[in-house]
């Protein structure tokens, strides 16, 4: 693919098991088949938008809409990078890293799934830190942040392992249902004592004006 029209498609983030990119089209399919064949346990749900409610097709396709919907709105004071990470060759989940006005307030935020055969081994963790180090080491971020359910013990395991701190308790609404999602900040500080996983970045200079100034 030429990336002089897009250069994000060239950027590339490994760590020693996973590398994360701007999927193409068959990238793409890959993620959305990822996301069809299951990504938690229908019995609970752990994110804020249902997504996952829908059938797996059905999921699979909001998944492919999603990422080039990142692509389309794009803009350098509001963005969101959407890759796909992939584990021994295969796509096994999504993590996605955005920012609002980052020029001004140094802060990202961070979001993600895995396919729930994927679970329990580590990568999430991993994912997270890889785009951790594009945030902090890459772009120069003072902050970011993320929030989980208080019940998603995974999410908020990866949290404390990677250095976050609370940030405060907030009610959302969930398929017509109040739950509590509890908010995580780390700084610079934090991260820089709890980094573990080396992390290598390529191509970010050729897309670094992107990201703001």
């Amino acid at each position: 693919m030429e990336y002089d029209v897009w250069p994000l498609y060239g950027l590339r983030i490994t760590t020693p098991r996973l590398e994360l990119c701007l999927p193409d089209l068959a990238g793409l399919a890959e993620l959305a088949a990822a996301a069809a064949d299951g990504v938690h346990d229908p019995g609970r749900m752990p994110f804020t938008v249902p997504w996952t409610d829908a059938a797996p097709a059905e999921r699979g396709r909001a998944v492919f809409q999603h990422v080039l919907g990142t692509v389309a709105g794009w803009t350098v004071r509001d963005w969101t990078l959407s890759l796909a990470v992939r584990c021994a060759g295969s796509v096994v989940g999504r993590q996605d890293l955005s920012a609002a006005e980052f020029a001004v307030t140094g802060e990202t935020h961070t979001g993600s799934w895995l396919g729930a055969v994927h679970q329990g081994r580590g990568i999430g963790t991993e994912m997270r830190a890889a785009v951790l180090h594009l945030a902090f080491e890459g772009l120069g971020a003072r902050s970011a942040t993320s929030a989980a359910m208080t019940d998603n013990a995974g999410s908020l395991r990866v949290s404390e392992k990677l250095g976050y701190r609370p940030d405060g308790l907030e009610t959302v609404s969930v398929r017509g249902t109040a739950r509590t999602l509890r908010r995580l900040r780390l700084d610079r500080a934090d991260w820089e004592a709890h980094r573990t996983v080396p992390v290598e970045l390529a191509g970010l200079d050729g897309c670094r004006g992107l990201f703001g100034p």
